[in-house]
């Protein structure tokens, strides 16, 4: 059983496309699209969706905001546990250099 020498189509798997291909030259010669899939059923579902995301998006700015007025409260908090730490922590002498390991 031969060859034939006529194009034949093969659809996309990643994205339901149509190709043309032609055998000899092994290459796509036409190329049709798959149909778009509808996000929403109507305008009214998309308008929902679209409060729904600017919601979302004020509360995300809002916490961000609170985060970044306590963040100097925080950040002071942290150093002075830190400094407390390392006076509660002896001093072990000099320091550790790498080819005193070996």
């Amino acid at each position: 059983m031969g060859m034939s020498d006529e194009p034949f189509e093969v659809s996309c798997p990643d994205c339901g496309a149509m190709l043309k291909v032609d055998p000899v030259t092994r290459t796509v010669i036409a190329h049709t699209s798959a149909p778009r899939k509808k996000m929403f059923e109507d305008f009214g579902q998309a308008a929902a969706a679209l409060r729904e995301s600017d919601s979302r998006r004020e509360s995300l700015f809002r916490q961000s905001v609170d985060a970044q007025k306590n963040k100097d409260d925080v950040l002071a908090k942290k150093f002075a546990e830190a400094v407390k730490k390392a006076k509660e922590t002896p001093d072990t002498g000099k320091p550790l250099r790498e080819f005193d390991l070996d």
